[in-house]
């Protein structure tokens, strides 16, 4: 598969020499998602409806930081418009698992001081962030799953929500669809993973995520994701695991992902283009590029990122169809994007 990562890699570079002590940079980035974004399949009122709320979201986060704000309240803010949209697969609006049911990732880093929070096959929490916040500011761990995340939720005042509140009738015909697929290949070739392997990349990911740096040079990255459809045996992706689908540390880079989580955990994504930020001395744009557009498409890995430094260069790459995400940098207007065009 040839790549020609020039065409790929779209980003946005502050003005950091312009930029005095007194008017440091500052700026968030927001991914809604990569895969086969078809433009023939998205009516012109579907996809304003996409843009809309991805603007909503990035200037939500944008304003927190304007005024002064910390970049993990501007990426948890943010992620939580995704997440109560049904446009998207986290929150509402998630997929749903092979047994009909919902289960969440979700992970968020504070690049100051490398704590990290996350949790991972939720069911009940209408907003997964926050959940993994709480356990990184309130508990002495970095992962919860499952039934013991949610009784660490009641612990912190959090109200559990309906299963059916996730639900939605395209992510149901979706399930529908994907386990047709895969009991068909499972009758032909017994083979559990070979049946997963006959789904289009579009059952595979679908994630929301955001990335900041604020006035005080803090870095900040957040991911969350109702993971692959009919996916099962408590399938977890890499959104929720720090150094894969989500990562941030000062003097480096902060980095959230979306893709084939398979891929994105084993070569560990999120932290080698931010290690290669770091140790190679490699721009945020270069490193996004050579992990998404040549390590990851070298591997078979399909997917995307968004990434910022601490200057406030933004990067996000992406070697699928397209890739919904949303930029805004320092007091510029918002950049809302899907295609590698525009």
């Amino acid at each position: 598969m040839k790549i020609n990562s020039a065409l790929l890699v779209l980003s946005m570079t502050f003005a950091a020499l312009a930029q005095g002590a007194d008017n440091p940079p500052f700026g968030i980035a927001i991914h809604g998602g990569a895969g086969t974004i078809s433009k023939a399949k998205l009516t012109p009122e579907q996809e304003q409806a996409y843009r809309d709320k991805l603007e909503e979201a990035v200037n939500v986060g944008h304003k927190i930081l304007a005024k002064g704000g910390d970049s993990l309240s501007a990426v948890q803010a943010a992620i939580k418009v995704l997440e109560d949209s049904p446009l998207f697969n986290a929150g509402k609006g998630a997929v749903y698992t092979f047994d009909g049911t919902h289960e969440l990732d979700a992970a968020i880093m504070d690049g100051a001081s490398l704590n990290a929070g996350a949790v991972a096959g939720v069911r009940h929490i209408k907003n997964p962030i926050d959940l993994a916040l709480a356990v990184m500011q309130k508990s002495p761990h970095v992962m919860l799953s499952g039934q013991g995340a949610e009784e660490f939720a009641l612990t912190q005042g959090f109200s559990l929500v309906p299963a059916d509140y996730f639900d939605t009738e395209g992510r149901y015909q979706q399930l529908l669809d994907a386990k047709d697929k895969i009991k068909k290949a499972e009758a032909e070739a017994k083979d559990y993973q070979a049946s997963n392997e006959q789904l289009d990349l579009d059952y595979k990911f679908g994630t929301v995520g955001a990335v900041a740096l604020d006035k005080k040079g803090n870095l900040a990255a957040g991911t969350s994701t109702g993971g692959m459809t009919a996916k099962r045996f408590g399938r977890v992706g890499d959104s929720p695991v720090i150094g894969a689908g989500t990562y941030a540390e000062n003097g480096a880079c902060a980095v959230s992902a979306t893709g084939h989580g398979e891929y994105f955990i084993r070569y560990q994504v999120a932290g080698d283009i931010c290690a290669r930020v770091k140790y190679q001395n490699k721009s945020v744009l270069q490193a996004a590029d050579e992990v998404i557009n040549q390590r990851l498409v070298e591997a078979g890995g399909t997917g995307g990122v968004i990434a910022i430094d601490q200057r406030g260069n933004i990067a996000t790459p992406f070697n699928t169809e397209g890739m919904y995400r949303a930029s805004r940098a320092n007091n510029d207007a918002p950049l809302v994007m899907i295609w590698r065009d525009k």
